[in-house]
Formats: C-alpha cells, structure tokens, sequence
C-alpha cells in the first residue's frame, strides 16, 4: 500500500487542495462568513478552518478582503464623486525592458486599482480609481504616459456599473432622466 499522501487531510477524509479550493470560493463568494459557517459548509471542524485561512493568508494566496462597494449609491451617503476608469495601454519592449517592468513601476501608484497583462490590440489593462475625471486625466497624462515604454494610452470611462466582482448591482427605481416626447 502507498503512504497517504500529504495532501490529504485526517479530518473526515477530505483532501487538503479540495478543501482549500472549496474555501477560497465561499471567500470570494462572501469574505464575512464565520468560521462556524465555514466549517459547516466544507464538511471540516472550525480549527482546520482557520488554520487553512491562516496558512493562505501567509502563503500569499489571500492577499486581503475588499468590501464591493456600489458608489452609485455611496454617493449619497458620502457626498463624493468616485469615477472608476479603465485604460488601455500599448508598450514597446527593449532588450532591458520586460513586461514585469512596467508592471512593476504602474502598480506602484495608488490610483491603480488593478493591472493586468493582456492579449488582444493592446498590451495591458489598468484600472483607476479617483474623485474625479480630471483627477484621472491628469494621473494618467502625468504619471502613466510618461512611462517611456508606454507608446499609447486609450482611457474609458465607466458610466455605470451592473455587476462586480461577482455581485449584481440592483436598479434603485430611481430614473433621474428627463423624458423627452416627441
């Protein structure tokens, strides 16, 4: 017979890599469930459940917990603008210059919310949150563009936003729209 592997775990015969992929979904699914919820959805007691949190947390797999957040709506509570856009940005690589280079000098901003390495017309994706568009036009004319890698920059900029990270945004029933008849 063959050594039990290690990644099987004792507890009730589940396997380690199964339990943890079961985890990070009901993470991803809702961050603020309890541990005692945990433990009885994925079948394992609550020390094995806080025990695999910690050990993803320290392993880098979990990199922290964000609330979704629907600014339409915060807008009210806050009394601020929140603008989220998306940019598009072409590079030109050299021999000194990778990929993980620019990425690494972009990611070092605060206003990127997230960058990723992209197939397709362009090169890379960020994405920027600010207060405001002309907050967000000058942090990608003053800081992004100037990358000298960067040879071309296409900002769009979200009107609104149905979905995210999973989560359905729900219409208010406000319909602030003047009607217009013929």
């Amino acid at each position: 017979m063959s050594d039990q592997s290690d990644d099987t775990a004792t507890d009730g015969g589940h396997d380690d890599a199964a339990a943890r992929a079961e985890l990070l979904d009901l993470l991803c699914e809702n961050a603020r469930y309890a541990t005692a919820d945990l433990a009885r959805m994925t079948g394992l007691d609550a020390e094995a459940v806080e025990a695999t949190i910690a050990d993803l947390e320290a392993s880098g797999v979990v990199q922290g917990y964000a609330a979704v957040v629907d600014w339409e709506r915060a807008e009210s509570v806050t009394e601020s603008e929140h603008v989220h856009a998306l940019v598009e940005l072409n590079v030109s690589l050299d021999r000194e210059t990778g990929y993980e280079d620019i990425a690494d000098r972009l990611a070092q901003f605060p206003e990127v919310q997230a960058l990723r390495l992209v197939s397709g017309d362009y090169d890379f994706a960020l994405e920027v949150e600010e207060e405001s568009m002309g907050k967000v036009s000058r942090f990608v004319s003053e800081k992004v563009a100037p990358v000298p890698e960067i040879t071309q920059t296409v900002t769009h900029y979200v009107m609104d936003t149905y979905k995210e990270a999973g989560h359905r945004f729900e219409e208010t029933g406000d319909d602030d729209r003047l009607s217009v008849t013929p």
